[in-house]
């Protein structure tokens, strides 16, 4: 069997094949003839240009004969074992792949267009698996073993990685890299059927005239990206100061000041929370705050800096619908080391808050806004949702597929005042509402 055929074979792709014992004696020989001085001091592009050049060399002197397509794809093993992650490295260079999971060194799943899928991948044991998470901990100066055996990390080119090892996982050792989210637009975003045109000329409106605006979602519905397109609309000459925990957004603005939260060292000191930079960003004279997302006692603090002259505010928070959006930011408020009263929570979030947008994802991986609903309660109310617009899903096809339609209803007048105010026109798919009987509206705990 050819080498191109063996690197496409099952076991060779595993790692486990007679090819992967010519992978790792390779590996040595490149390490016995580098320096490793004269390595750290170039760049991973040279870097990696250099070791395929000396390989290359190692290869031509010492066999084996190859053609120019086996003898490139040896080259790319080697050097992905020796500089990269391995068998990880294609799937961290394919644009499809929006999230890599590897539960122990026999499972390798990916998310591809919002569906998970295993491949055919394999890390050749325990310790080759260990060895890649240990490389990839090491470039954020961390360490994980069985005093530390959990790591949540940003890679310096943007993925955000989990680590969890025995004890704690009875799988084995389980990766997690979350890619780095491309920036889409709004525009974009309709493309993709997250939402229709009257939405984008609602939320665009809803921005420029400074409407504190909550994000809310589940797990991968696509909170930051809806986040950063929104953000994209937000003025130029306007200072922007965002808050997160594992930095993703991409904000174009020239003024925008970049905050990310850091996790305690190995002796459990130096924490910087996302609530200690909320704080800290209240001095920095913002125009806008943007919150990656809230998880805890931070809240309060961004619910304050809403209520209190920092309009245009943008946060996302987990929840599955808008009326738990706001009972989870109840929650999380409480959570802070101020003890507020349940009650005064409730009339702090009535002031703050103006809009919930709703993010759902279908079963067959579509990303959708589902509602967007406008805080419409004052003072100690119930809280009242006015639903400006929402998506109404029909039962999946037989190809799998969920599809619907999005309604549009009136919006109340205080919002078409304020939009009015703001130069931003109401769009014609909504219109306003002239009675009480003309919004959708409803109470939520």
């Amino acid at each position: 069997m050819s080498l191109r055929a063996r690197i496409n074979s099952p076991e060779e792709r595993t790692g486990r094949g007679e090819d992967g014992h010519l992978v790792a004696s390779y590996r040595a020989k490149l390490l016995e003839e580098i320096d490793l001085a004269e390595m750290s001091a170039l760049s991973p592009a040279e870097r990696r240009a250099r070791l395929e050049r000396v390989l290359g060399h190692i290869i031509s002197r010492e066999g084996p004969i190859l053609s120019t397509v086996e003898r490139a794809q040896l080259i790319r093993r080697v050097v992905d074992e020796a500089l990269g992650l391995g068998i990880l490295e294609p799937l961290l260079e394919d644009a499809s792949v929006t999230e890599i999971m590897v539960n122990g060194p026999d499972a390798v799943f990916v998310e591809r267009g919002g569906r998970v899928e295993q491949l055919p991948l394999r890390f050749a044991s325990n310790d080759q698996l260990m060895q890649t998470i240990e490389r990839i901990v090491s470039t954020v100066n961390r360490r994980v073993d069985e005093s530390n055996p959990m790591v949540d990390a940003r890679l310096p080119s943007g993925e955000r990685v989990n680590v969890i090892i025995p004890p704690l996982s009875l799988t084995g050792a389980v990766l997690t890299i979350r890619r780095f989210p491309r920036s889409f637009t709004l525009q974009e975003l309709i493309g993709l059927g997250s939402l229709d045109e009257p939405m984008l000329y609602l939320l665009a409106g809803l921005v420029q005239a400074r409407f504190n605006i909550i994000v809310s979602g589940a797990t991968g519905t696509g909170k930051t990206t809806l986040l950063n397109a929104l953000s994209g609309l937000i003025p130029e000459g306007e200072r922007i100061i965002t808050i997160e925990d594992s930095a993703e957004l991409q904000l174009q603005q020239p003024h925008v000041i970049r905050l990310e939260s850091r996790p305690p060292n190995v002796e459990g000191k130096g924490r910087v929370t996302i609530r200690d930079l909320v704080r800290n960003s209240l001095r920095m004279r913002p125009d806008r705050i943007v919150v990656g997302e809230v998880r805890g006692g931070e809240s309060l603090d961004m619910l304050q800096a809403m209520s209190t002259g920092h309009d245009g505010s943008l946060a996302t928070v987990h929840a599955n619908s808008a009326e738990d959006a706001l009972t989870r930011l109840q929650t999380l408020a409480s959570m802070s080391d101020v003890e507020i009263p349940f009650v005064a929570l409730h009339d702090q979030i009535n002031s703050a808050v103006d809009v919930i947008v709703q993010l759902t994802r279908f079963a067959d991986g579509a990303r959708r806004i589902t509602e967007i609903a406008l805080l419409e309660s004052h003072g100690g109310e119930p809280y009242r949702l006015a639903t400006a617009a929402r998506f109404d899903a029909l039962p999946m096809t037989p190809d799998g597929r969920v599809h619907g339609s999005y309604v549009h209803h009136p919006l109340p007048r205080r919002t078409a005042d304020r939009l009015y105010m703001a130069g931003q026109p109401v769009p014609q798919a909504f219109g306003i509402a002239h009675t009480a009987d003309q919004l959708a509206t409803r109470e939520a705990r």
